[in-house]
């Protein structure tokens, strides 16, 4: 493991920022494991880890105002850099005065690269793809009746637009500027998003080229810290690579968190590429143990229960999802006794809210019953208050983990709460 110590401070690199800069302090730990709690301080406020980031893809939790995400807990948010460029352009956000004062949102904020984005887009996979990677490899494979909209060569990727058609090019140096220009706390380095179904060999190749790509973002981020010094400081973090294999994940750790271009460091790392489930907490093990225990570590699109406990144990601090979200639009809540469908026939003269003694606005409010006339009338009253229960449970969930870290009974509390969202209890 790289630098024992356990809080970092990274200094403005121009006397004129304002606001201050960034700073990460571990707190308390899981005995005889890599979880940790501590807190990331940004020009926008503190995050207290673990935290889950709700994601805000195009400067907004679809359906749900900022004020609301505010009051039902939400620490930070995170945007796209893929999708801000394409609508409204990251000038007019840059011109607004950045992403939190463009969404009316006070508190810090994350941007993706684009990265995942313009790969996931380019080929139709999803994040986590379940199937037996070590009997499917292929590198030009692309999801089922999906035409291939990027390319990758070893200077960026260009990429067909998925509103208009339209052709653009992502590189390092236009990812940093994009990302600068949306003026997020916490940015991520330029990264190819590999899958499942890539080779051995192309692992390799493109890890190469994440780690080429994740020196010219430092170099580029320096540069325009340094220009833009009347603007709070960014932090960047880097994106680690290397899918299902252990050595390539660890070099991906050891050469990220070790890595240095004209002075600047990544200030924290994000945990990215698809992997199957049941080895994520592994993975997590893998570069927790060999990054630096003083900066913080973003595991990118998770949200499941049983998967924060997996990962937090094993070292991450932060995540982000768009799936409380998703699903809430399409009919599913998240309870502690697991989730379930509201259009189901069941929950039409059911009067008793979603949840039982849960402090949402949707449950002190509204019934299944109300609920379920939402969504069979198509009303867009619907998505708005079940994606605020499914937020809300999501960060309390990742809340009530770090208390439990926090008084000691973090592997009692990991045990009853599993049980119970599984029907073991």
């Amino acid at each position: 493991m790289l630098d024992p110590q356990t809080s970092s401070t990274r200094q403005p690199l121009h006397p004129d920022h304002v606001q201050g800069g960034f700073a990460f302090e571990v707190q308390d730990r899981v005995p005889g494991e890599l979880g940790r709690t501590g807190t990331i301080t940004t020009p926008h406020g503190i995050i207290r880890t673990p935290a889950f980031i709700p994601v805000a893809t195009k400067a907004t939790v679809k359906a749900v105002r900022p004020e609301e995400m505010s009051e039902l807990g939400t620490q930070a948010v995170l945007a796209n850099a893929y999708h801000l460029n394409l609508q409204p352009g990251t000038d007019v956000l840059d011109a607004a005065g950045g992403l939190s004062k463009f969404m009316n949102w006070p508190g810090p904020t994350f941007t993706d690269s684009g990265g995942f984005q313009v790969m996931s887009l380019g080929v139709g996979f999803k994040k986590v793809i379940q199937m037996d990677a070590s009997r499917v490899t292929n590198d030009e494979a692309i999801s089922a009746e999906h035409e291939r909209r990027a390319f990758v060569d070893d200077d960026g990727v260009t990429f067909t637009s998925h509103i208009d058609g339209s052709k653009h090019r992502f590189t390092p140096e236009i990812s940093m500027r994009l990302q600068h220009e949306i003026g997020a706390d916490i940015i991520f380095a330029f990264d190819e998003l590999t899958t499942l179904f890539n080779t051995r060999d192309y692992q390799e190749e493109s890890l190469e080229r994440t780690r080429l790509w994740a020196e010219r973002c430092l170099s580029a981020h320096r540069d325009l810290t340094e220009q833009r010094c009347h603007k709070p400081y960014q932090a960047l973090f880097g994106v680690l690579q290397g899918a299902q294999y252990e050595d390539l994940r660890r070099k991906a750790a050891g050469d990220l968190g070790r890595m240095v271009v004209d002075g600047q460091e990544f200030d924290g790392f994000g945990i990215g590429g698809a992997l199957e489930k049941e080895n994520l907490g592994t993975i997590v093990r893998w570069v927790s143990e060999e990054l630096p225990e003083n900066k913080p570590r973003h595991l990118l699109g998770i949200s499941e229960p049983e998967d924060f406990f997996t990962a937090i144990e094993n070292g991450a601090d932060t995540f982000d999802c768009v799936q409380p979200s998703r699903v809430a639009r399409t009919g599913r809540v998240y309870t502690p006794d697991g989730y379930f469908n509201i259009p189901q026939a069941k929950y039409k003269k059911d009067f008793s809210p979603i949840q039982e003694g849960c402090g949402c606005y949707t449950c002190q409010h509204y019934s299944k019953a109300y609920l379920h006339h939402l969504f069979k009338a198509k009303e867009m009253l619907y998505s708005t208050l079940c994606t605020i229960h499914n937020e809300y449970f999501t960060v309390k969930l990742v809340d009530d983990i770090r208390t439990s870290i926090t008084e000691g009974r973090f592997a009692e509390f990991r045990d009853d709460a599993l049980d119970r969202y599984k029907g073991k209890t």
